[in-house]
């Protein structure tokens, strides 16, 4: 599994599924301080493994491509993602604020799936963590305004990039895993981690040997888009 975004939040919790359930992961921080990952790289010795990268950041996404080159993976899984401070209207966002969450958020990842999808198996996945905020139908209440149009952005750069690589084996998953209590979910979040992530990871699991593009919630139930 070459996880990226693995130093905390649901990121350090799928890491963590995956090494308890025997897999080997290959975690992803940005920056050179300790985190959560380290500790867990520490009770799994062998079987977990850190890299570094920040999405945001073109020449570090190609610098991680190089050094993997000769690595391949079942599964790339994007998890990396920001949300906006302070919460606003889109008009009341600031340029800089946008551009934030939208790079990070939608461009990020797709450049990451581009530049490492070579190291992925022909038949293996690839997911990116998306929300069910994403989906355009369902915003029937608003709110969130610039997390819901970039991960709404996410969804439909995936559709396009589904549509370019169609007719090829590989399975292709946008995650909404659920409102979660995490640093980006907040203390209010309808879900603990661990009503979330070992549900994540089944269904992703179950998901495995069917090419096309999923968008599924945490339960494996579609989302409107």
């Amino acid at each position: 599994m070459l996880l990226i975004g693995a130093s905390r939040g649901l990121g350090l919790a799928l890491a963590q599924e995956w090494a308890q359930d025997g897999r080997y992961v290959m975690g992803t921080v940005r920056g050179s301080g300790r985190t959560g990952l380290h500790d867990l790289a520490d009770a799994h010795a062998g079987q977990v493994e850190i890299e570094t990268v920040d999405i945001t950041e073109p020449a570090e996404i190609t610098a991680l491509r190089t050094r993997l080159a000769d690595r391949r993976f079942d599964l790339l899984f994007v998890n990396a993602g920001v949300t906006n401070q302070p919460e606003g209207t889109v008009a009341q966002t600031s340029t800089e604020e946008f551009n934030r969450v939208m790079v990070t958020n939608a461009l990020g990842p797709l450049r990451v799936v581009e530049t490492l999808q070579d190291l992925v198996e022909p038949a293996g996945m690839i997911a990116v963590m998306s929300s069910g905020q994403g989906s355009v139908a369902n915003n029937e209440r608003g709110g969130h305004e610039v997390y819901r149009g970039s991960k709404a952005a996410l969804n439909t750069f995936m559709r396009s990039y589904a549509a370019r690589h169609s007719g090829e084996r590989r399975t292709l998953v946008l995650m909404a895993p659920g409102w979660v209590r995490t640093e980006l979910g907040g203390p209010n979040a309808r879900f603990g981690i661990d009503e979330s992530i070992p549900n994540v990871v089944k269904t992703l699991d179950a998901l495995q040997g069917r090419p096309g593009l999923h968008y599924v919630d945490y339960l494996g139930r579609t989302v409107a888009w």
